[in-house]
């Protein structure tokens, strides 16, 4: 049977207050599966914080979200002194319940989070068998761990981890390090990993097969698998516009591991690129 489970994280949701720690604010959210037995898919998108996700022996998801209460994005909310020289005035608290959701519908979880005005930070578990798509802008990194599946990850001014992961991943971030180790991949599925500032460090099985696509603009490429690498002269690009042409030269790197497999590309402008055999 078709279920949807929406779930706010405020007191109706538990009934239990939320936990301050000094100007802290968390809360949980508990959201059951439609068929627990069977893999999952989870889209979690934040505008400010961090987003940490972890595999487990469970059957829920069980999202932790925190947040400084007094932490805000703007600072134009201090009121100014008045005009007969009082300037005594102080906040009112309105509430330190976190404005987040999460929608279920066989097995597919939405998590929505309000974080413009100051960052909500989430910490969740789900079952090992969990695919994921991540993404968040300001504040905060990406790390996952202990999942196969498909991962999307996405991250603006922060690094991404992700540790023990099977399956295949597509992660990008701009400000940041990107790293990865792989336990099992799937053989046929195509990655990518990218970062603009910053290294990027990929660890997979001693077997894995792989046709590598890596380019590093002002870095070096390392790896202790045996790659086999074309040597081929650097491939030219011509586009037309307005009469004129343009010509680009391709600075890639290609090569095989264990005889080739679907494509691996890895890029960095400002940052060197490892390519490492698990341990």
């Amino acid at each position: 049977m078709n279920t949807i489970v929406t779930a706010i994280l405020l007191f109706l949701l538990t009934g239990a207050t939320p936990i301050i720690a000094q100007s802290e604010v968390k809360e949980q959210l508990v959201v059951p599966l439609t068929d627990p037995g069977k893999p999952g898919f989870m889209d979690v998108g934040l505008i400010n914080g961090f987003i940490h996700v972890v595999g487990y022996n469970g059957k829920d998801i069980v999202i932790d979200a925190s947040s400084d209460v007094n932490r805000r994005s703007r600072s134009d909310d201090r009121p100014s002194a008045s005009r007969n020289g009082e300037s005594g005035m102080k906040r009112i608290p309105t509430g330190n319940a976190l404005d987040v959701s999460a929608e279920e519908r066989n097995n597919r979880v939405t998590v929505n989070a309000s974080s413009h005005s100051k960052p909500v930070n989430l910490t969740i578990k789900v079952p090992q068998r969990f695919s994921l798509k991540l993404h968040t802008i300001n504040q905060g990194d990406i790390t996952v761990e202990n999942v196969s599946g498909e991962l999307e990850i996405n991250n603006v001014n922060g690094p991404i981890e992700l540790t023990n992961i099977g399956g295949s991943a597509v992660a990008n971030t701009i400000n940041g390090d990107l790293k990865a180790t792989f336990r099992d991949i799937d053989s046929k599925a195509p990655m990518a990993f990218s970062t603009l500032n910053g290294r990027v460090d990929v660890t997979f099985p001693n077997s894995a097969k792989a046709n590598l696509k890596m380019k590093t603009d002002r870095g070096d490429i390392f790896s202790d698998f045996d790659i086999d690498v074309e040597k081929a002269q650097p491939k030219a690009s011509r586009s037309s516009q307005s009469g004129m042409y343009r010509v680009t030269i391709e600075d890639w790197v290609y090569g095989k591991i264990n005889g080739g497999g679907p494509e691996v590309m890895m890029k960095s402008m400002q940052g060197s690129i490892y390519v490492r055999k698990s341990k």
